[in-house]
């Protein structure tokens, strides 16, 4: 108690002293300090970059890019990645349960049946991935970000990544770019949900920081589906002269999440809030506490600007599925970056080089589940992985209107496993390693006739190193280190994006050439699924989006009320090409076709309302054999809001209005007919609604 009451003496006090101080300026000084003070420490951030300074840099890429102004989602209920990501042209994500759910781009983990596989997710430009290259979504707070960045297929290099998917960052606001200093937001609605989060933000002079917590409960759409979520994301900057800052990034993450396990078809259809029998019998779960730290030191050059990252995170997994999963583990980096723009022999060039450092271990041991609880131990071992990469992307516009882009990633990869050995489902040691190298050129033109619009052609080779999910396959109750060879692909793309008057568009078309693609199959809906390198594949697909002002003044002249209409569609045509057992089927895991569009009325008072419409005309296989399909499906949205010039904001989100029964994702099997069990199917939620209101001031 005396502790808490110091403290908030402390508080009190450092509060009374800066009121003040604001008081005891005269007119003049009131009106006019404050916004010299934000405007020049805004200007000269240089870890720092508004929504439109990262818009325009994004823009730069030569390739299809994606980007998300958290504004957009910012009056819904924005709980998983879908919520953020839903309206980007070639990204396909589709929730689970919880926070849980399938993210994939141009193919990216397209049969794997959980978290994150051949994309890496990056926050504020820091790989948050483990060291072997996995990862979840769960310390990515949908409230605590300014916008997202979409790097697809081989763009990622900008940041190091070759992965096929590409990469995406989620970029969190400083104190010089927070909508305000501070931000309080109160949520509740179907499935026992309640959620509350608050920001705060401060400059003092040289120093700023930020902080954003949120709490998310809900009991879920399905039995044994509840979710208890508390984010913490913060950073705080220190400028030591115009040309000097640094950053440093802090975050925890408690993640507690029952899990309602898959159902056949048939129940998914039919009685689709049902538990699996085996996640009600052994309390399935998925217990995580993750602590992050990273640094960006910025040094800015009298040519381009230093940027030296480094990172650390520590993440604990306790996992009771077909066996509790108890994991404890360390991943850390240092990636130092130059990046800058000048004039060689009279023409623009722009480049990007940079070399990333970064390994991990993670103790890895594994018990008999006995109703959610450890039994007898079934694996003691180690996993360790360590990358070595340096790439580089250039663009020089030998025209004024023309650029010409060539890079390229190094890389040396390693992975090691060690079981410690001495239980009784494997009494004998041991150890394995698997290395992977690689060099992954791209080459690209861009055109660009005006600062809106872009045209663009690139060729890229990406590399995907298998993660220990892939490497450690379980087989009856045994896990063991199964070798796998690096997937590798040749993609190309031709696409255009922009805005002329009243109408955004952005269009991709994209063929990609893939070899030893890493492949999944179910082999009980309870055990993780067994990976296998696929001969050859073709992934291709159309990526496009279009946005569009119809109508203006509609209620009187200069009334400054609008229509606006958007669309998006995702054409993904996935095949094995002339494979000895699968012949040229589509891969199982995602829809041929993706349809998503909206219709929305807004208002200069504040007042706004959409409604929207999700289409899958026909469902994904869900077996490579192509023998079992789920139905397709339509869903209907509705959204609506007033933001008041008081800083206060409220909203009403209506999802699956007409309760429709679908499938909104699974665990692919390999043939439908032979499999031991076809329980590989996650219903999608039934009618919901939620509403809040979100007050910054």
């Amino acid at each position: 108690m005396k502790r808490l009451a110091k403290h908030s003496a402390i508080v009190t006090g450092v509060t009374a002293f800066f009121a003040s101080a604001a008081f005891a300026q005269d007119p003049d000084q009131a009106t006019t300090l404050p916004a010299v003070i934000v405007q020049g420490q805004s200007e000269h951030s240089l870890t720092s970059r508004s929504v439109t300074d990262d818009k325009r840099t994004l823009d730069r890429t030569v390739g299809s890019v994606g980007f998300v102004d958290s504004a957009d989602y910012q009056n819904t209920y924005a709980f998983t990645l879908r919520d953020v990501l839903k309206n980007v042209p070639g990204v396909f994500v589709q929730n689970r349960y919880g926070q849980e759910l399938r993210l994939s781009i141009r193919g990216s983990g397209i049969a794997r049946g959980y978290h994150t596989r051949g994309l890496e997710i990056l926050q504020d430009g820091i790989p948050t991935n483990l060291a072997d290259g996995s990862g979840d979504y769960y310390q990515i707070d949908p409230l605590a970000l300014q916008s997202a960045d979409v790097y697809k297929g081989g763009n990622g290099l900008a940041y190091g990544s070759s992965m096929m998917g590409g990469a995406i960052d989620f970029v969190t606001p400083s104190a010089f770019t927070a909508d305000a200093p501070n931000i309080v937001r109160l949520e509740s609605g179907s499935f026992g949900t309640v959620r509350g989060s608050a920001q705060f933000s401060r400059v003092m002079g040289p120093l700023d920081f930020i902080g954003t917590f949120s709490v998310n409960h809900a009991d879920g759409y399905r039995d044994h589906e509840r979710g208890q979520y508390e984010q913490f994301n913060a950073n705080i900057g220190y400028r030591f002269s115009p040309d000097v800052e640094t950053r440093f990034y802090l975050g925890a993450y408690v993640v507690d999440q029952k899990l309602p396990g898959t159902l056949t078809l048939s129940d998914a259809l039919n009685d689709p809030t049902k538990a699996s029998p085996s996640a009600l019998a052994g309390d399935q779960a998925r217990d995580t506490r993750t602590e992050r730290i990273a640094n960006r030191t910025t040094v800015k050059l009298d040519v381009g600007q230093l940027d030296f990252v480094t990172w650390a995170i520590h993440k604990s997994l306790y996992h009771p599925i077909f066996q509790v999963i108890d994991q404890d583990g360390w991943t850390y980096g240092f990636a130092p970056r130059y990046s800058a723009t000048f004039n060689a022999g009279g023409m623009r060039n722009d480049i990007i080089a940079g070399a990333r450092f970064f390994g991990g271990n993670t103790q890895a041991r594994q018990y008999v589940n006995v109703s959610g609880n450890k039994g007898a131990q079934t694996l003691d071992s180690t996993q360790s992985a360590y990358n070595y990469e340096a790439y580089v992307e250039d663009r020089l516009f030998f025209l004024p209107t023309v650029a010409l882009m060539a890079g390229f990633k190094a890389l040396h990869d390693v992975r090691k496993y060690v079981d410690h050995g001495g239980l009784a489902a494997d009494p004998n040691y041991k150890s394995a390693s698997e290395s992977f190298s690689g060099v992954n050129p791209k080459l690209g033109l861009m055109w660009q006739p005006n600062r809106e619009i872009q045209a663009y052609i690139d060729i890229t080779r990406s590399q995907d190193v298998p993660d220990f999910s892939d490497l450690t396959q379980t087989f009856s109750s045994t896990t063991r280190f199964t070798p796998l060879s690096s997937q590798h692909a040749w993609t190309l793309e031709l696409g255009t994006r922009g805005t002329r008057d009243r109408v955004s568009w952005d269009l991709t078309a994209y063929r990609s050439l893939v070899r030893d693609q890493l492949l999944q199959y179910t082999t009980s809906p309870d055990i993780p699924a067994s990976t296998f390198n696929a001969n050859k594949t073709v992934l291709q697909g159309i990526e496009a989006g279009v946005s569009m002002e119809v109508w203006r003044n509609i209620t009187a002249p200069g009334a400054g009320d609008r229509i606006t209409v958007s669309g998006l569609w995702n054409l993904s045509d996935f095949r094995f090409k002339d494979d000895p057992v699968y012949g040229n089927n589509r891969i199982a895991g995602v829809p041929v076709n993706v349809i998503r569009a909206a219709l929305g009325y807004s208002r200069p008072n504040g007042f706004h309302i959409s409604a929207s419409v999700d289409w899958v005309p026909a469902g994904a296989w869900a077996d490579d054999a192509n023998t079992l399909r789920v139905p397709g499906y339509t869903l209907l949205g509705v959204q609506a809001g007033m933001d008041f010039k008081s800083g206060l904001s409220v909203f009403v989100d209506a999802r699956n209005l007409t309760n429709k029964r679908y499938v909104s994702d699974m665990s692919t099997i390999a043939d439908a007919r032979t499999a031991s069990s076809t329980a590989i199917f996650y219903p999608g939620e039934g009618r919901s609604i939620f509403a809040g209101m979100r007050y910054a001031f």
